[in-house]
């Protein structure tokens, strides 16, 4: 199972699979998908969530 954890700035906000991510932000999981897109990341200001996949870290 594909983990991911978000963040505003510094802070987590959440952690766990995006379907468990989105139940608990009370987004849709498409949300999440799209929180990892670098797209989103580039435009993003400071304070935006991001999402990043943990797999990626060990890569």
């Amino acid at each position: 199972m594909k983990e991911y954890a978000v963040y505003k700035g510094e802070e987590i906000l959440a952690f766990g699979s995006a379907k468990e991510i989105a139940k608990q932000l009370k987004v849709k999981e498409k949300t999440v998908y799209f929180w990892c897109m670098p797209s989103h990341r580039k435009r993003s200001k400071k304070n935006a969530k991001i999402a990043i996949r943990l797999e990626e870290c060990n890569e």
